[in-house]
C-alpha cells in the first residue's frame, strides 16, 4: 500500500514538474475552489440553527436564565444588548417548559408566589407587608407587558386599619415606567395604567395614581372635579381639542382647493364654563282668574211668648197649669242671611333654566393662504388672487367653522408668499442623499462581479501569453524519430514505394521497427514512412505540433 502511494505521489510530482505556469495556476485555483466549496458545505451542514428563547429580559432575569442553561449544559447565544437569549431551534419549547416549571423568568419584584411557602407564627404587620409587596410585583409585571413599556415598578401606600376612619387619609400609588426607545407614552396608555392600578387596590381612585417615566416626566394629571387644578386642566384640554378639530376641518377644505401645504388655519375659541341655574316668575295683572269662591245662605225662625215672668227654678219647670200656658200670647220672627266670598289670583308664569358649562361664547380664526407663483427658479414671482377668489376662500372657512357674526365671531384671511426656500433646500439635500445611496449600493453590488471578471480576464491572458507545453504520453517524440536497430553493419538505406511501404536493403536484413528500436537515440536525417505512420497513430497531437514547429522554423524534410 505504501509503495503504491509512493508511486502515485512520484507520478503526480513528475506531472507537476512538467506543467507550465498557466497550467499550474489553473490546477491550483481549481483545487482551492474545490477545497473551499467542500469546507463551506461541511460547515453549513454541521452548523446549529439557533432560535429565540426569551427576549426583552432585564439583566437580573437574563442572568437567571443563563445560569439555568449552564446547569443543563445547553449551548446558547446572547443577543445584542443582553436582553435576548438564543438556543438550538429543536430545544426551544422543551427549555421553555422546563424553565417555567422552575419559575424562570418571573419578572421583576415578588408576586403572589411569596405565599407559596407556609409561614407559621407570622405577625399581622408582616403579613400585610407581604400582601402589599405581592400586589406591587404583580402590577409591575402586568404593566411591563404593554408594548411601549420596557419595565415598571409600582409603589402602593395603604392607610393603617383603625377603628376611627380619617377621611383625609386614602390609598395612593405611584408608577415608574421605563419606555422603549425613550419615547412618549400615549395619553390612552397612561389612563390605562392608572385605571389598572386603581382597580387592583381597594379604595384607590385613578386620580390618586401618579405615573412617572425614566426621563423624569410626570405623565399623570390631577383631574379631581372638586379641585381647581383638575378643573383647569380639563377645561384647557377641552378647549385645545375643540380648536384643533375646527382648524383641521377648515384647513382640510382649503387644501383641497389651493393644494397641500398651501394654507394654514388657526382657531381660537372662547368657551363659557359657567354653570347657571335661573328661575323666573312673571305676573299678569290683567289675567285675573277666580282662585276660590264661597257662598253662605242662612235662614233663622224665632218664636217667643209674652206671658208674665215665671219664676226661675223648680216651680217654673214643674208648672202643671196648662191653661195658663195655652192662653199666653206668642211672637214669631224670621231672619234670612246670604254671605258670598270670592278670591281672585293674578296670572303667573314660572320658568327654570339650567345652563351647562361648555357653551361657545366667541370664535375667531386666522387663515393664511399661500400666494400663487409663476415661473421657475429665479424667475418665480407671486401672483395676487382677485377679490372674488379671496371671498370664495373666506366663505369656505366661514361655512366650515360655523362663524356667527351676531355672536361676535371674526375671521381674518390673508394671502402671503410662503418661504419655501428651507424646505426646497432640505428636499434637494434629501434627493442628493438618496441618489448617493442608490449609486453607492449599485457600485457595491457590482464590485464583486467586476472583480470576478477581472480575475477571469487575467487568467485568460496568462493562458494566451504562456507557450503551450504538451505533456509527453508514452514514448518521447525524439525517440520515435530515431532510427531503429539494424542487423549487420548497422547501416540501412530506406526507400518508399508508391504504396507507402518502406523496405530496407544493404549489408543487413531490414525489418519493421519495433518498440525497442524506438528507444534508441535518433539518427540524424533518417525518417521512414512507417515511423511517421506509427508516430501519428500513437500521439497525433504531439505530431501535429512537431510538424507545425518544424514548418515555422523553416526546415524542409529530407526525402
Amino acid at each position: 500500500m505504501n509503495q503504491n502511494l509512493a508511486k502515485l505521489l512520484a507520478q503526480l510530482r513528475a506531472i507537476w514538474n512538467q506543467l507550465g505556469t498557466s497550467q499550474r495556476v489553473s490546477v491550483a485555483a481549481a483545487t482551492l475552489m474545490l477545497v473551499g466549496g467542500l469546507t463551506a458545505v461541511t460547515l453549513w451542514s454541521s452548523r446549529t440553527d439557533y432560535g429565540l428563547l426569551y427576549g426583552g429580559l432585564s439583566d437580573s432575569e437574563a442572568s437567571k436564565v443563563i445560569s439555568a442553561l449552564d446547569d443543563a449544559k445547553v449551548p446558547y447565544k446572547v443577543g445584542s444588548g443582553g436582553g435576548s437569549i438564543l438556543v438550538p431551534q429543536d430545544k426551544i419549547y422543551t427549555l421553555r417548559m422546563q424553565l417555567a416549571g422552575r419559575g424562570i423568568p418571573q419578572g421583576e419584584g415578588v408576586g403572589f408566589e411569596i405565599f407559596d411557602k407556609p409561614n407559621f407564627g407570622i405577625s399581622d404587620f408582616v403579613q400585610r407587608a407581604n400582601y402589599v409587596r405581592a400586589v406591587q410585583g404583580e402590577l409591575a409585571r402586568t404593566i411591563s407587558q404593554i408594548n411601549s413599556v420596557e419595565a415598571a415598578r409600582v409603589m402602593v401606600v395603604l392607610p393603617e386599619n383603625r377603628l376611627l376612619l380619617d377621611k383625609d387619609k386614602y390609598p395612593t400609588a405611584s408608577v415608574f415606567v421605563r419606555v422603549r426607545g425613550n419615547a412618549q407614552l400615549e395619553p390612552q396608555t397612561i389612563n390605562s395604567i392608572r385605571f389598572l392600578v386603581a382597580n387592583s387596590v381597594e379604595g384607590l381612585k385613578p386620580n390618586h395614581v401618579s405615573v412617572v417615566d425614566n426621563l423624569g416626566n410626570v405623565l399623570s394629571e390631577n383631574t379631581d372635579d372638586d379641585s381647581m387644578t383638575g378643573l383647569s386642566s380639563s377645561q384647557l384640554s377641552a378647549r385645545r381639542n375643540l380648536e384643533q378639530y375646527l382648524a383641521h376641518k377648515a384647513q382640510d377644505m382649503l387644501e383641497k382647493v389651493v393644494g397641500p401645504g398651501q394654507a394654514i388655519v388657526r382657531v381660537s375659541a372662547d368657551i363659557n364654563y359657567d354653570s347657571v341655574t335661573r328661575t323666573e316668575e312673571k305676573y299678569d295683572p290683567e289675567g285675573q282668574v277666580i282662585k276660590t269662591q264661597t257662598k253662605n245662605d242662612e235662614l233663622n225662625d224665632t218664636t217667643s211668648s209674652s206671658s208674665g215672668a215665671s219664676p226661675v227654678g223648680i216651680s217654673a219647670n214643674t208648672n202643671t197649669n196648662t191653661q195658663t200656658a195655652a192662653n199666653a200670647p206668642v211672637n214669631n220672627s224670621n231672619n234670612h242671611k246670604v254671605t258670598s266670598t270670592v278670591e281672585y289670583e293674578i296670572g303667573k308664569t314660572t320658568s327654570s333654566l339650567a345652563q351647562v358649562a361648555g357653551g361657545l361664547k366667541r370664535l375667531t380664526a386666522a387663515v393664511t393662504v399661500a400666494a400663487q407663483m409663476e415661473g421657475t427658479g429665479t424667475d418665480r414671482k407671486p401672483v395676487t388672487r382677485t377679490p372674488e377668489q379671496l371671498k370664495e376662500l373666506r366663505d369656505i372657512v366661514t361655512g366650515a367653522l360655523g362663524i356667527d357674526t351676531s355672536r361676535g365671531d371674526n375671521i381674518t384671511l390673508s394671502e402671503l408668499p410662503f418661504n419655501d426656500q428651507i424646505a426646497g433646500e432640505l428636499t434637494h439635500d434629501l434627493d442628493q442623499q438618496q441618489q448617493h445611496e442608490f449609486w453607492w449600493n449599485q457600485v457595491r453590488n457590482l464590485t464583486y462581479p467586476v472583480l470576478g471578471l477581472l480575475a477571469l480576464g487575467v487568467l485568460l491572458r496568462l493562458f494566451k501569453t504562456t507557450p503551450v507545453q504538451d505533456i509527453p504520453l508514452g514514448v518521447p517524440v525524439g525517440r520515435l524519430m530515431g532510427a531503429y536497430k539494424t542487423n549487420g553493419s548497422g547501416h540501412t538505406n530506406g526507400h518508399t514505394n508508391g504504396n507507402g511501404n518502406g523496405n530496407g536493403n544493404g549489408n543487413g536484413n531490414g525489418h519493421a521497427p519495433r518498440r525497442d528500436d524506438w528507444m534508441l537515440e535518433p539518427q540524424a536525417g533518417v525518417v521512414t514512412v512507417d515511423v511517421l505512420n506509427r508516430l501519428i497513430k500513437e500521439n497525433p497531437a504531439n505530431m501535429t505540433q512537431a510538424i507545425r514547429n518544424w514548418m515555422n522554423n523553416g526546415r524542409n524534410p529530407e526525402s
